[in-house]
């Protein structure tokens, strides 16, 4: 089971318990987050890697559009990531992402570490 609470207008969440929930937990979560508050059977819930949908799709998803996806979702915008990434400038960034600059192997390890991915999301 997965209990989910969600920030308001964004559905970003802001803590999730996984495992086998006592009910007085669930009542709490409910009376104190009401609609922001969801529980998920995790016996519905799909390996998403594992898809045709995923597999063809990640077929054509290029290091650039990859390197874009992962920024948003972990919320830096492109001068913050350049910044971690060891003085980049926005703009070197935002050629990585649309493939006007490639991405070296020494900034795809960077990226690899800072995402927690596998380096050759990126190359």
């Amino acid at each position: 089971m997965l209990a989910v609470v969600k920030k308001r207008r964004t559905n970003k969440r802001l803590f999730e318990v996984k495992g086998n929930i006592p009910e007085n937990v669930i009542d709490f979560l409910k009376d104190n987050y009401g609609s922001s508050f969801e529980v998920i059977d995790e016996d519905d819930m799909v390996d998403i890697f594992e898809t045709e949908w995923f597999k063809k799709v990640n077929k054509s998803v290029t290091p650039g559009e990859s390197l874009r996806i992962y920024r948003q979702n972990i919320g830096l915008n492109q001068s913050e990531l350049g910044k971690r990434l060891g003085n980049y400038s926005k703009q070197h960034i935002s050629d990585m992402e649309h493939s006007r600059r490639s991405i070296s192997k020494e900034t795809a390890k960077k990226l690899s570490v800072l995402f927690n991915i596998p380096v050759e999301r990126f190359l």
